[in-house]
């Protein structure tokens, strides 16, 4: 698997543990722990094919998060994965790709993150 793939999660262990596993599928994993910081990592990188977004999160949660995404032209264009343990009713309103709840299955993530990265991401306008 080739792809750029942003990871947003408060949890420190969850985070670590999703992104290795990605990492070692072959994604290029960019980590935040809120959705300042994942603002702040979009800045200047490649946009992602992906992004695997928690809901509940300090500073700047998951709803904040996909809001600022769809203000910007290019980033809205993104498909978003909701990884929640709040259920698939939260995220409703975000109208994400796809929804997993938690505990992730890590082989289903691989597998969703697989063929969203088969497929080109937005390029910058």
């Amino acid at each position: 698997m080739s792809g750029y793939v942003l990871l947003v999660e408060d949890n420190d262990d969850i985070r670590e543990m999703m992104a290795l596993a990605l990492q070692l599928a072959g994604a290029r994993v960019m980590c935040a722990a809120n959705g300042r910081e994942a603002l702040a990592v979009l800045k200047g990188r490649p946009v992602p094919n992906l992004i695997l977004l928690d809901l509940m999160m300090p500073v700047m949660n998951g709803w904040e998060l996909s809001a600022a995404l769809q203000r910007d032209e290019t980033l809205a264009k993104v498909p978003i994965i909701v990884i929640s343990a709040m259920g698939e009713a939260g995220a409703a309103g975000l109208h994400p790709a796809e929804f997993m709840s938690k505990p992730v299955d890590i082989d289903h993530l691989i597998d969703v993150v697989a063929e969203h990265c088969a497929t080109p991401g937005p390029t910058v306008s």
